[in-house]
């Protein structure tokens, strides 16, 4: 105030305190008297007894540390993005109990795993890690940050015992890359490996690549430790049941992935964690005729700061059929609205629960819980001891064997009969597993990935999904339901405004149109393998609208016949009227006596292509089935740099081969 009412030369001096200043200094001093005395009456202080001075408990990072105070010598790391390696791991520990030694599975996200040369202090002790490889040849996201450790660090591991079963599928480029990555750069910093690699082909059988590579690892360890089984079962619970009779049931679990009641309240970011309940705004049957429903369906993510861009995928959690759900409660004679937790016996362990409790049966078998595919075989070992009759449990028991006898047997009556535990229960009479033990066996629910069909430059508030529905008569006569495509092919848009949600979040992927709008591109997506290039043609289509120049855009589409299931047709052919598709190729390969596929169209246009991809600088994409698709054009592109570019075989497959090191051929495939 002294500086605002600054007096110029020759002016009165004011009094120090005007009556303003004092009218405002005595309604400052009350109010800072009114508030020191009754601010306690509205406001309490926060005081230890209101809020203890307990902060968190910071979870553990030294696996060392915890193994020596748990008294272990067994660790099993799981880089797992589909939950299969982390149940490999589970069954390792498992194993080790047989033969007298303690262990603990491990996720490495969640240790330093730089601490891995400090092994040796705990005395015969041994890492074994069981390692997908994801994408293309990449390792899965938990095992990220101790992929790019091994790349960059020189400790020494002498002295560290290891062994390594990697997680793969032949149809793909970089078959078991992180698993063999991690067996030899492990050896190469000094580790000593205690038994070979093992490689699992997900194409063939890789449960029974898993068994029997643990066949003859054990008896390694055991030669190695100088120890043997102790004839121990090896079927040991790792969860106990707690009934939970008078429970809130807000406090109960209802299909949420990590934070209770997030359905209800939904905070960004979204992620696996924490998925965004997206609104069905379009739901339509895409093919005019045939026995199959494929569905153009669009999800709202106008209010969820969701981004995406052309080539990433879209997970979507799914929800079990009901009626399943219903029936394996009716065979085992439970309310499946009983509210319970599994909890874990080891108390030391990281995983608690093996799913989100508490919770009710009920949600469990529907939202957390594989119910639909085949068993693996450990879970029918460990319900072989609930079958009365004793023909059922020794034909279970056996199913479960190594025994050429016992692998023949689980590949006809589960794998080609392709039953599910439904099916499994229903054709076992004397069968009666208490459910919570079945409840721990199952593997989870896994998200479903689709390729976006859309481009965020033409559609940002909305992702388009294509899929085609998975439904069919099994050996046994029952009808198999794909989960995700029937549970969202029935999430119809009605007109009383209603909306149907899906639960979903954004995975990044590197399937990218090029920097250069001006590359030329040639895609390559029979059938629902047209989803990205959908969002690809939309994006070039504005990126043209935007002025730029835009390079040739050529499409290979396939279907069987083209009045049924030509997707898209009204689309694409606007697309190629407005210039945008340059080209559109389509196979239909049921319309004529001898089958037509895309493969066939690349080498008719062999010279065309040859030039674009050899001269031009073409980037080139493949989406779709990888089995024999993916691998068919392959050898298409092999043929054209043979016939038209002169070159060997050797030199064609090595050509490609850098194509796709530069990024210049991409493929979103699965199998």
């Amino acid at each position: 105030r002294r500086q605002l009412h600054g007096h110029k030369t020759g002016q009165t001096p004011e009094p120090l305190l005007g009556s303003l200043d004092i009218f405002i200094f005595s309604l400052i001093a009350g109010l800072l008297i009114y508030w020191f005395l009754f601010r306690k009456k509205t406001e309490p202080v926060l005081d230890f007894k209101t809020f203890p001075a307990v902060s968190p408990p910071i979870p553990e990072t030294s696996f060392i540390e915890k193994m020596k105070k748990t008294n272990r010598n067994v660790v099993v790391f799981y880089g797992s993005q589909t939950g299969t390696a982390e149940e490999f791991a589970n069954r390792l520990v498992k194993d080790a109990h047989r033969y007298g030694m303690k262990g603990m599975a491990a996720d490495p996200e969640e240790y330093d795993m730089s601490e891995l040369s400090r092994l040796k202090e705990i005395p015969n002790s041994m890492a074994v890690f069981c390692m997908a490889t994801y994408g293309e040849g990449d390792p899965t996201d938990n095992a990220q940050e101790f992929y790019d450790w091994m790349q960059g660090t020189d400790d020494d591991l002498e002295g560290v015992n290891f062994a390594v079963f990697g997680l793969g599928n032949k149809t793909y480029e970089h078959f078991n890359a992180t698993g063999k990555y991690t067996d030899k750069r492990l050896a190469e910093l000094g580790g000593k490996r205690v038994f070979d690699l093992g490689l699992g082909d997900d194409d063939s059988n890789l449960e029974e690549d898993f068994i029997s590579w643990k066949e003859q690892f054990w008896p390694a360890v055991c030669e190695f430790f100088g120890v043997e089984a102790t004839g121990e079962d090896s079927s040991i619970r790792q969860f106990e049941l707690v009934v939970h009779n008078d429970i809130n049931m807000n406090q109960v679990y209802t299909g949420e992935m990590g934070r209770l009641k997030s359905f209800q309240t939904q905070k960004p970011p979204f992620d696996s964690k924490n998925p965004f309940l997206a609104p069905v705004s379009v739901n339509r049957k895409l093919n005019k005729g045939g026995n199959r429903h494929l569905m153009h369906i669009e999800l709202d993510i106008m209010d969820s700061k969701i981004r995406y861009d052309a080539g990433d995928h879209v997970a979507v959690y799914p929800i079990n059929d009901a009626v399943v759900v219903n029936r394996i409660g009716e065979r085992l004679g439970v309310d499946l609205d009983t509210a319970i937790s599994l909890r874990n016996l080891d108390e030391e362990s990281n995983k608690k629960h093996p799913f989100p409790c508490p919770t009710t049966y009920r949600t469990a078998l529907s939202h957390y819980l594989d119910i639909n595919n085949k068993p693996r075989k450990n879970v029918l070992y460990d319900l072989a001891q609930y079958a009365s009759d004793p023909q059922e449990q020794e034909n279970m028991r056996k199913m479960a064997s190594a025994s050429p006898e016992g692998k023949a047997l689980y590949q006809s009556w589960v794998l080609d009969s392709e039953r599910n535990i439904l099916a499994i229960l229903e054709d076992l009479p004397s069968l009666n597993p208490p459910i919570d033990h079945l409840c721990e066996l199952l593997p989870r629910l896994q998200a479903r990935y689709y390729s976006i069909a859309s481009s965020s430059k033409v559609h940002p508030n909305s992702i388009h999904i294509c899929a085609v529905v998975i439904e069919y008569t099994t050996e046994t006569g029952r009808v198999y339901k794909g989960v995700a495509t029937n549970w969202l092919k029935n999430k119809e848009v009605t007109e009383n405004g209603h909306k149907h949600t899906v639960p979903m979040y954004v995975r990044r992927s590197q399937f990218r149109l090029p920097f250069k709008p001006s590359n030329p591109v040639i895609m390559i997506g029979p059938g629902t393998g047209i989803a990205p290039f959908m969002g690809f043609i939309q994006e070039r289509a504005w990126q043209k609208e935007q002025g730029k120049d835009v390079g040739e855009t050529i499409l290979y589409f396939g279907c069987r016949h083209k009045n049924e299931d030509f997707l898209y047709q009204q689309e694409l052919e606007e697309f190629e009227r407005a210039g945008v598709l340059t080209q559109l190729n389509v196979a239909f390969s049921r319309d004529q006596e001898h089958k037509i596929y895309v493969q066939h169209l690349l080498k008719k246009n062999k010279e065309q292509l040859w030039k674009l991809i050899h001269s031009n600088n073409a980037h080139i994409y493949v989406c779709g089935d990888a089995r024999n698709m993916a691998r068919d054009v392959h050898t298409a592109f092999y043929e054209i740099a043979e016939e038209v570019g002169g070159l060997t075989h050797t030199q064609a497959v090595d050509y490609f081969k850098k194509l796709m090191t530069k990024g210049r051929y991409s493929q979103d495939v699965w199998s």
